[in-house]
């Protein structure tokens, strides 16, 4: 049984129309999806999968979690299996941020790499976090060379202190220091994670919330059942990640000519990071400025290709693409703790599109596929 959910959620995920844009790539030799995220899609794909599939995230975080979870599983699972405690979130934030980054720096030049230690701390510390900007590496909070948690200002004022000359320090960038926030916002600039609560109520991913797999029931002999269960996903994971080929870098690298020589029938989604004039800022852990516009740009030259079935993401506004194009509005999930809020974040659920290239057709949908009009509404004319 392949997995149908992803492991973690991600700002922007398209989960909820994953079944409708696989009405209209269907049958593909070679599918490309340049912005992986949590794979929404890609998992989603109806069977029986064939051909060639490439993923692509410049987020080394992300490539790497997915590369462990392909090579080795178990590994992940059992760093990734831990119950939701605070203390142990600050912590391990500060490591993946600091002992972490540089653990991983290997992955954009050796395809084969992976570090299943980062994947698993990772993929638990992102489901236990509110809001975006996990290992972000922005933050008042770091850790000192005793491993207490210190404000940053206050270590480098120690560092700076004349009386402390001679006094062996710890070694700190006072430019950008490497540090931790208490709140889901960045307060300061610098290197290092946030600091927060964890998830007080419902939770998700990998140990609480949309697929259940370390909410520790017991068997009838006592015997805990989460890290079993756990393995058991991360294994399904792998088998479906087994023939994927996992790239690191810019999305551009796997558009090209030769990427996409495969097959005669392509599919490529496209989800790039919104426009940042359209979205609050601190979504995303990269520069993001001109990446919308590129990739709508790459969308309206390749578009009219017959064997290219492209769909493209965004929001109303953001981009103006060719008459021809079909335009697919629905409504993303609310953000964890806006419920209720009249935020910027809060209103762009209404503003999601799929933009659908001319030559995708699309299939008769299927008692499995949810109707289209049951949540994103009419088709319209770009």
């Amino acid at each position: 049984m392949q997995p149908s959910k992803a492991p973690f959620q991600w700002f922007g995920g398209k989960s909820r129309v994953a079944n409708i844009i696989w009405e209209y790539f269907h049958d593909v030799d070679l599918y490309v999806e340049p912005f992986a995220g949590s794979l929404a899609v890609l998992l989603a794909r109806p069977q029986p999968i064939r051909g060639i599939e490439i993923v692509n995230d410049i987020d080394c975080y992300i490539a790497n979690f997915w590369r462990a979870v392909k090579n080795d599983p178990v590994e992940v699972a059992k760093y990734a299996n831990n119950p939701e405690n605070e203390a142990d979130l600050t912590a391990r934030h500060i490591w993946l941020v600091k002992t972490g980054k540089e653990r991983i720096a290997r992955i954009m030049g050796d395809p084969d790499f992976y570090d299943p230690k980062v994947a698993g701390w990772w993929v638990w510390g992102i489901n236990c976090w509110i809001g975006s900007g996990f290992c972000s590496g922005k933050g008042a909070w770091t850790a000192d060379e005793n491993g207490r948690l210190v404000k940053k200002r206050d270590l480098v004022k120690e560092q700076n202190n004349p009386e402390n000359k001679g006094v062996k320090q710890q070694r700190i960038n006072t430019a950008h220091p490497q540090g931790v926030n208490r709140k889901s916002i960045h307060q300061e600039e610098g290197e290092g994670v946030n600091r927060q609560l964890i998830h007080l109520t419902g939770g998700r991913g990998i140990n609480r919330g949309s697929i259940h797999i370390n909410r520790d029931g017991l068997t009838s002999n006592g015997v805990h059942t989460g890290e079993t269960a756990l393995i058991q996903y991360m294994n399904r994971l792998a088998g479906r990640l087994r023939y994927v080929k996992i790239c690191c870098g810019d999305w551009s690298r796997v558009v090209t000519e030769g990427a996409l020589a495969a097959g005669t029938k392509k599919g490529v989604f496209l989800d790039p990071p919104y426009d940042q004039t359209l979205h609050n800022n601190g979504c995303y852990n990269h520069d993001t400025n001109g990446i919308s516009e590129a990739v709508r740009e790459w969308a309206i030259k390749n578009g009219e290709r017959e064997d290219y079935r492209i769909v493209l993401c965004g929001y109303e506004g953001e981009h103006e693409m060719p008459e021809n194009w079909i335009k697919i509005p629905w409504v993303a999930t609310r953000s964890y703790g806006r419920k209720g809020s009249q935020s910027k974040n809060c209103e762009n659920r209404y503003k999601e599109r799929l933009w659908i290239s001319p030559h995708c057709t699309r299939r008769k949908p299927t008692g499995s596929i949810v109707p289209l009009t049951a949540f994103v509404g009419e088709e319209t004319s770009s």
